[in-house]
């Protein structure tokens, strides 16, 4: 696998810098406020992945060195006790996995009440060496006078984790006021960041192009997503008949659209009882009249398009595992993480022609238009026959790649914090 190393001179021109070789041993400070911030919600996001695999990954790599903050939704910030926060990730990933949709709400309210007791905020302890603020989420970053706060408490520099810049390159998928909260994000970043991180070359060459002149000089790394690779077993309820899924929150940028009309050609052709099925796992989002309208009032798709809403993560393994394909028609991704994710479980994927889709599954997956249905009718009719030659030769290139794994990503994250100890 290949990381980027990259710093932006001040006075432009070529940013790709030699290997570091000296390797000072920094504090290591995690900020997991996005985890506390999401306590009553029973299933993740991808943001609440990637600060949960910053946990455990940096437990197990650098636990001498690291400590835990966060901001409670107290709005009080200060350290967490390690062994606290240890038990409170443990719960986490378990509600993830199992139980946490199946929760009563009271439950859920007292589970988190629990929780903001026992991780409330300590005193942060004087710096005795140098030390880095490290933050994997977007929390609080449209609020620069927080981050300079707790930048300036633990006497530390600070690093942090972009994930995309949507919102800016395409605020019409963003919900209103989304750009604007978005470039103050960017700013901070701009303004108070010592060194950044890229979860793809796609998110890099956004920031690029909107970026001022505070970004130039600092240290950058292009470190893509890490994918957890498990055992996975098909779900037996849907063996005989073939189905699809498409996996994210229903909002404008996802292109859940192009499916449903795709789907309502192909029962149109083949009726209900012939027609594959579609699995939309993901909750409802924003600014999608028509979507809902189509779900709640097609009489066509009734039965052959099911949406799951939230299920727990063995669930969402196991109809992964059968699927024909994932489907990815997004108009717009950050880094295509559940495209890495089906390829890691032997899963071939449909996905629309993005620079993050093909950094994440590089020459494997089908990648078509997201504007064009027809295409996307005819591949999705081609992977559902049962001898289909097209996925057989998906699959075929398969062996030819290998996932992203977050030792590879914590190894830029560590390398990070090194670079920016001598800066």
């Amino acid at each position: 696998m290949k990381l980027f190393d990259y710093t932006l001179p001040a006075g432009g021109g070529s940013y790709l810098l030699p290997p570091v070789t000296a390797r000072p041993q920094p504090e290591l400070v995690l900020d997991i406020s996005r985890l506390l911030a999401r306590l009553l919600h029973p299933t993740p996001t991808g943001v609440d992945r990637v600060e949960m695999a910053y946990a455990r990954g940096l437990l197990a790599r650098a636990s001498g060195r690291l400590h835990f903050a966060a901001v409670h939704p107290t709005g009080l910030y200060g350290r967490l006790r390690n062994a606290d926060v240890c038990a409170f990730l443990d719960h986490t990933s378990h509600r993830w996995e199992t139980g946490g949709v199946y929760e009563s709400r009271a439950e859920r309210h007292r589970q988190a009440a629990r929780w903001l007791c026992r991780l409330w905020p300590q005193p942060v302890p004087p710096a005795v060496r140098p030390r880095i603020l490290i933050q994997p989420s977007p929390n609080h970053l449209d609020r620069p006078e927080r981050i300079a706060a707790k930048v300036a408490r633990e006497q530390a520099r600070f690093i942090c984790l972009v994930h995309d810049l949507i919102p800016i390159t395409h605020p019409e998928f963003a919900r209103p006021g989304g750009a604007t909260s978005h470039r103050k994000r960017i700013r901070t970043i701009e303004t108070q960041a010592h060194g950044v991180l890229l979860n793809s070359q796609a998110t890099l060459d956004a920031l690029l192009e909107i970026s001022g002149p505070d970004l130039h000089g600092k240290p950058i790394r292009v470190a893509p997503l890490g994918v957890d690779q498990c055992q996975s077993m098909a779900v037996t309820e849907l063996v005989g008949r073939p189905y699809f899924l498409c996996l994210g929150t229903i909002e404008p940028r996802k292109n859940h659209l192009l499916l449903l009309n795709v789907w309502r050609s192909i029962v149109q052709r083949l009726g209900r009882e012939r027609s594959p099925l579609l699995l939309i796992v993901g909750r409802r989002g924003w600014e999608n009249e028509n979507v809902i309208d189509m779900l709640d009032r097609c009489e066509m798709l009734r039965g052959v398009v099911r949406e799951l809403d939230r299920i727990p993560d063995c669930e969402l393994r196991n109809l992964l595992a059968g699927a024909r394909a994932l489907l990815m028609p997004s108009f717009a991704e950050g880094f295509g993480l559940p495209v890495a994710e089906a390829l890691a479980a032997q899963v071939p994927v449909i996905a629309s022609d993005l620079p993050a889709h093909r950094e994440a599954g590089g020459d494997v997956p089908d990648y078509l238009d997201p504007l064009n249905g027809v295409a996307w009718r005819e591949t999705i009719l081609a992977y559902a026959a049962a001898t289909s030659p097209r996925r057989r030769a998906q699959v075929s290139r398969m062996p030819g790649w290998s996932p992203f794994t977050w030792e590879n990503h914590l190894d830029a994250v560590l390398a990070l914090a090194e670079e920016v100890v001598q800066c």
